[in-house]
């Protein structure tokens, strides 16, 4: 994807390269493999929690992890999202 959910980015930068476990990374979260799993897969988002996790664990600021996030969330709806029929407000001043 473009940009990389956080997961992914977590799988190439961060695990294969260092022939990391799931269940590593996991106990190192304080959260569950199956958590890990799901958030390194792609299906569930990093929270404002899992932000500070991560930052703790491997680095990189609470806020860079939110915006990774963010960053995919809009590409993601912006692929799929028509916006066609919207148009912009015009807002007359008051006197």
């Amino acid at each position: 994807h473009n940009p990389p959910h956080p997961g992914e980015f977590i799988v190439d930068v961060y695990l294969e390269p260092s022939g990391i476990s799931v269940r590593t990374l996991a106990g190192k979260l304080g959260v569950t493999p199956s958590t890990a799993q799901r958030l390194l897969s792609g299906n569930h988002g990093v929270s404002p929690e899992m932000a500070l996790r991560l930052s703790v664990v491997l680095g990189r600021t609470p806020e860079s992890w939110l915006a990774m996030q963010d960053a995919y969330d809009l590409w993601k709806v912006r692929e799929n999202l028509d916006l066609g029929n919207l148009e912009p407000l015009v807002v007359t001043a008051t006197p």
